[in-house]
């Protein structure tokens, strides 16, 4: 795929901010050479395009619900200190809100059990250093209400195929379930105070479409759980904010919706995944291939068709997991590819949904058991042993984003303002893991303004922000050695930006295929 990047920019009050930067060899997106300082000044380059700004251009409030939340690793991993490490470095580079994970019923984590006489027994000292830990770290709970603890869960209980093991069964008692939502929910009230917990989320269950939930008939059972778990919440306070069906592939919104309307089920919001990989069979019902870059915000687009056709139209939605790949593929989420799909990812998706968890932000993470090695094609940001992948860099960049979004025509970048006024321009060059690709010369046209200014330039591609050439240069280590480990964290920094200063015309950049580039207008 040749991304277009003809776009008109726009920006009430910008600064006119260029000229000297048209043959700035630092602005180029790749390594500086002579021939790729040429393809900035061929006009007949195919893969050229210009951009002209419109300073008139409409804008609209642009939050940041890509990063608002993370997924992570089951409830009992965020007591390690690797996982409290890398969701302190997140936070700092994102400033993000909510986390989420799966298990905090699990058996590991020690919440529920039942003495000889089958009365439930309770202790939350777990569930405590958990939410402790998170909310010391300025994030709060965004709590998924799972999995069934093996003494509740209907016999025989069902395993899910993770290799810790979840029950995905039933509970053998619905009242008991009940009992555990109450004093679950009313614990967390008393410790942390109810001005606090209902800031919180209440997710019912993970993924009941698939094989996280063993009831049958899937969806008529999901729906029971979920009704028997809404109203306990609310009768402990109806201040809890409480919603699902937090299915895979975007299924079920509308059939969960209506059940809730006509069964007069409380519902706060609504929630779903998906991954780039998903089929359009599964998600959009459709045999027409639907590319990796594009599916997510198709699956968006599709739920807010959904809700907003709904008897509750202006319900929350949010998308509880959602990446580029659910398999374990390291050119697609090791890789710098995450920085221009995250960014097109984040401009398609805009307007579609209240918030979005990118799953995950750690690899301290055991689904498929131990990690072995450091670059797996795992979910997280950070890779084992505290290594910042691309995608990290990627989330750090964006977060430079303003709240204001200027339109563009161009669907290979976005221009936003921030509160303090300055316009910061995302630029990318999108080609998919298994596309060779071409480094593409663009062109940001003012107009003829001749005014003066500097900008402030960060990019992301294989040479800059990016780990995997120099642990390929060490020979991929399974287990890198401490000094290893410290020339990995070096190789990934992405370093202070560049400082260009300027006087009217024009600007001319190269970005490499799967590169990102961020211009901070000032």
């Amino acid at each position: 795929m040749a991304p277009r990047y003809l776009a008109v920019l726009a920006g009430a009050g910008v600064v006119a901010l260029w000229a000297t930067l048209m043959t700035s060899p630092s602005l180029s997106g790749v390594k500086t050479s002579p021939e790729n300082r040429g393809l900035a000044d061929a006009a007949s380059d195919p893969l050229h395009e210009t951009i002209h700004i419109d300073r008139n251009a409409p804008s609209h409030p642009f939050p940041h619900f890509w990063e608002m939340m993370f997924g992570s690793g089951r409830a009992v991993l965020s007591l390690r200190a690797g996982y409290r490490q890398d969701l302190r470095q997140v936070k700092e580079a994102t400033g993000f809100e909510y986390i989420r994970f799966h298990g905090i019923f699990d058996r590991d984590v020690g919440l529920y059990s039942e003495d000889a006489a089958g009365h439930p027994v309770y202790n939350f000292s777990y569930v405590d250093q958990i939410y402790d830990g998170l909310l010391e770290s300025g994030a709060r709970p965004f709590v998924e209400l799972s999995f069934m603890p093996r003494q509740l869960a209907a016999e025989p209980p069902v395993e899910q195929a993770f290799w810790y093991r979840p029950i995905v069964s039933p509970p053998k008692d619905w009242d008991k379930w009940a009992n555990l939502i109450t004093n679950f929910a009313q614990h967390l009230i008393d410790r942390y105070g109810i001005d606090e917990v209902s800031h919180w989320y209440f997710e019912v269950w993970n993924e009941p479409n698939l094989d996280f939930w063993a009831g049958n008939p899937k969806q008529e059972s999901y729906f029971h759980l979920y009704d028997v778990t809404a109203h306990a919440l609310k009768s402990v306070s109806p201040r809890l904010r409480v919603g699902g069906p937090a299915t895979a592939q975007a299924a079920w919104i509308d059939t969960f919706i209506r059940h809730t309307v006509d069964d007069h089920v409380p519902v706060d919001f609504v929630s779903t995944h998906v991954y780039g990989n998903d089929l359009p069979e599964n998600v959009l019902g459709s045999n027409q291939p639907v590319s990796r870059a594009q599916m997510v915000c198709s699956a968006a687009r599709k739920v807010y068709d959904q809700v907003k056709a709904s008897p509750l139209p202006n319900l929350p939605i949010i998308w509880s997991e959602y990446n580029a790949s659910y398999k374990n593929e390291p050119d697609v989420t090791d890789a710098p590819f995450m920085g221009p799909w995250l960014a097109d990812t984040i401009r398609r998706c805009d307007g579609l949904t209240e918030m979005m968890s990118y799953w995950t932000f750690s690899d301290v993470f055991e689904e498929q058991g131990v990690v072995k090695t450091p670059f797996y094609g795992g979910f997280g940001l950070m890779a084992e042993d505290n290594l910042p992948k691309p995608s990290f860099n990627a989330f750090q960049l964006l977060h430079k984003l303003g709240d204001v979004r200027i339109a563009l025509n161009s669907d290979s970048a976005l221009l936003t303002r921030r509160k303090d006024g300055a316009l910061v321009m995302a630029v990318w060059n999108l080609f998919l893991p298994e596309q060779t690709g071409a480094p593409k010369s663009v062109t940001i046209d003012l107009d003829g303004t001749k005014s003066k200014g500097r900008i402030l330039v960060s990019r992301l591609d294989d040479a800059y922000g990016s780990l995997l050439g120099e642990y390929h240069r060490m020979g991929s280590p399974a287990y890198p050695t401490r000094a290893q480990i410290a020339a990995l964290r070096r190789a990934a920094e992405l370093g202070p930006p560049e400082v260009e200063h300027f006087t009217g015309g024009k600007l001319n950049l190269v970005i490499p295929p799967q590169g990102l580039v961020i211009l901070e207008f000032r």
